[in-house]
């Protein structure tokens, strides 16, 4: 067997040839195309009957070589279509230039009448063709050298144009993004672009990225949520506003979590929490039913529905039942590191105690799989949501629950500046305590503030996530073009 090196030198070889004899093998003419691919299938029957040679483009992705003629199968990047050259049609210099200087990989233009062979196999009879881009490495062969993991995930060029699922996994993924703001722009919601480059991190509870600007001798930080700066914008009188980009999260990289990760929020003036979890569910509603026809999803062997109304269960609640710790309102930060502790999750001393449940409900979380809204929050857990009227220990913040995975968070916005300054001097301790991923005090948020923010509500929906949901897939990763690696060694 041939190594991988002398493959690629066979193919130098072959360009060498292309080039004695005056051929570019990467031509910068322009080149000819009737009809996609896809078109000329779906349209054969009318096509075949054109009296000109038709067109067509693509790489060649199958040979078979039968004596004075060769098979071989064109793919342009919307469908494949079979193409026929023999030497008594194009005669013995074209052919045989073909069959020395042509592989698998290779990008051609070829000309000729469509027609049926024997077994109904729609073909192309090439009369000319012409080399459009040599390829000098050879392309796996039904991932045959390329079935490790991450190698699928550094070289996802080869991974699309191998497997038609992944293939098809991201035109799902493109096809949900369009129907998002599709249905975000029908309700009159207005699309946005905040910066990406912040000189605070705020906005939710993550460890951030952080670089320095060399002009303006200052650091930065690249954005862990468009939140705050969104916010401001509900100051300066826009009522219904959204934003879909990448956030950046310092964090760990696991089945759920990639540093790097497309996030939806979006926020709305004069509505509260329980408006929002309404919406929510329409929106998804909506968005199932506009991607599947049909009102449930397959995902990790389970069938989730979207026909029903969705759960609604408080965060207390959700311990009692799927852990049962009683007494959890009462229940100290001691009583958590031990139920922790039982439960395999890691406890350092300098987290808090809202810190500790939280590691803990993400052993619930697994236990979740319908649809359901989980409530009534402690204070501490998000320091830009708004207390219960009834109940100033909690906040009026709800998350989604999916199969397991936290696909929504979003709560009464916080428009009160004096409880929003106690609120982050309660974070400035955390962070001095240790906490890296709390939200640091940010007084140009509480200068626009300070002007007048409306009563509101907005929502954070991990688009991967969703995707990882739609597309039935249990790693971000695969719904991810270019998730973060380590580099090669």
């Amino acid at each position: 067997m041939s190594t991988f090196e002398e493959i690629k030198e066979e193919r130098i070889k072959k360009a060498s040839i292309l080039k004695k004899k005056g051929i570019n093998p990467y031509p910068v003419s322009s080149h000819h195309k009737d009809f996609g691919v896809a078109k000329i299938t779906a349209g054969f029957a009318k096509l075949s009957k054109k009296k000109e040679p038709l067109f067509i483009v693509g790489r060649v992705m199958a040979m078979r070589s039968h004596g004075g003629s060769v098979f071989f199968d064109i793919n342009d990047g919307s469908a494949s279509i079979q193409a026929y050259i023999k030497k008594d049609e194009v005669g013995e210099g074209q052919f045989s230039l073909f069959f020395a200087t042509l592989d698998v990989g290779d990008f051609i233009e070829v000309s000729g009448h469509l027609f049926l062979t024997k077994k109904k196999e729609k073909t192309i009879k090439v009369s000319e063709w012409k080399m459009l881009a040599k390829s000098l490495r050879p392309l796996p062969e039904k991932w045959h050298g390329l079935q490790d993991i991450e190698e699928r995930f550094r070289k996802r060029y080869l991974d699309i144009l191998m497997n038609d699922e992944v293939r098809q996994r991201f035109l799902l993924r493109s096809k949900i993004i369009s129907e998002i703001r599709k249905f975000l722009n029908g309700q009159e919601f207005l699309e946005v672009e905040t910066p990406i480059l912040q000189t605070l991190a705020g906005g939710a509870l993550a460890e951030p990225f952080k670089t320095h600007h060399n002009a303006l001798d200052v650091d930065l930080y690249l954005r862990v949520a468009p939140e705050l700066y969104l916010k401001k914008l509900l100051v300066g009188s826009f009522t219904k506003v959204y934003e879909m980009g990448r956030n950046f999260r310092n964090e760990g990289i696991d089945a759920t979590h990639n540093p790097e990760f497309t996030m939806l929020e979006l926020y709305e003036a004069y509505r509260d929490s329980n408006y929002l979890k309404g919406f929510t569910e329409k929106f998804l509603k909506n968005l199932v039913k506009s991607i599947f026809s049909k009102n449930e999803v397959k995902c990790g062997g389970n069938k989730i529905s979207f026909s029903k109304k969705f759960v609604e269960i408080s965060y207390f609640d959700a311990f009692k039942r799927f852990i049962l710790m009683s007494d959890v309102e009462s229940a100290t930060k001691d009583d958590f590191a031990l139920k922790a502790k039982q439960l395999g999750v890691k406890v350092e001393d300098f987290e808090s105690k809202e810190k500790i449940m939280d590691n803990i409900f993400k052993k619930i979380r697994p236990k979740i799989i319908q649809p359901t809204f989980i409530t009534d929050y402690p204070t501490e857990f998000s320091p830009l949501a708004k207390r219960k009227e009834d109940n100033y220990k909690l906040i009026d913040r709800f998350q989604l629950i999916i199969n397991g995975m936290e696909i929504v968070n979003g709560f009464s916005e916080l428009n009160d500046p004096f409880d929003q300054r106690e609120r982050f001097k309660e974070q400035d301790k955390a962070r001095a305590r240790g906490e890296k991923d709390v939200s640091p005090s940010d007084e140009d948020y509480l200068e626009a503030m300070e002007y007048g923010m409306p009563p509101a509500a907005g929502l954070g929906m991990g688009i991967d996530r969703l995707i990882m949901l739609f597309a039935d897939v249990p790693n971000i990763k695969e719904v991810i073009l270019f998730p973060t690696l380590r580099p090669e060694r």
